[in-house]
C-alpha cells in the first residue's frame, strides 16, 4: 500500500509540474505577443543575449540552442527562419565548422530583447512564486 501511495504522489507531483509549466507558457505567450514574440522566440533571443554578456560574440550553433531551448533541431530551425525574417537574427557559417551554422542577434533583437526580458522575468517571477 505504501509503495502505491508513493507512487500516486510521484505521479501527482509530475502532473503539478506539467501544469505549472503549461500555465506559464501560456501566460508567457500572452505577455509577449504584444511584443510580436511567443515565449519559444524569446527564449532563443535571451539564450543569445545571454552568450553576449559572457564573451561579447553571443553566437552559438543551432546545435547549442537547441540543447539550452530543448526544441527540435527541425522545429528551431524554423524558428530562427522567422526570426531571421523579421530582422532579429543572423544566420552565418561556422568558421570553425563549415558544416554548422551560427547564429547571432542583430542590433533589432538586442534591442527588442532588453525592452521584453523585464515582461518575460516578470510572469516568471509571477508564476513560480505563487506556486511555492
Amino acid at each position: 500500500m505504501a509503495a502505491k501511495n508513493a507512487e500516486r504522489g510521484l505521479v501527482e507531483q509530475w502532473r503539478e509540474i506539467l501544469s505549472l509549466h503549461a500555465r506559464t507558457q501560456c501566460e508567457l505567450d500572452r505577455a509577449l505577443h504584444g511584443h510580436g514574440l511567443c515565449a519559444s522566440d524569446f527564449e532563443v533571443l535571451d539564450v543569445l543575449a545571454e552568450g553576449e554578456a559572457v564573451d561579447g560574440g553571443g553566437a552559438y550553433r543551432v546545435q547549442e540552442i537547441a540543447e539550452r531551448v530543448h526544441l527540435s533541431q527541425s522545429a528551431l530551425s524554423r524558428l530562427i527562419a522567422r526570426l531571421e525574417k523579421d530582422g532579429l537574427v543572423e544566420r552565418g557559417m561556422c568558421a570553425d565548422d563549415r558544416r554548422a551554422v551560427r547564429v547571432c542577434l542583430t542590433e533589432r533583437g538586442s534591442a527588442l530583447h532588453g525592452e521584453v526580458r523585464p515582461v518575460q522575468r516578470e510572469v516568471l517571477t509571477r508564476m513560480l512564486t505563487q506556486a511555492d
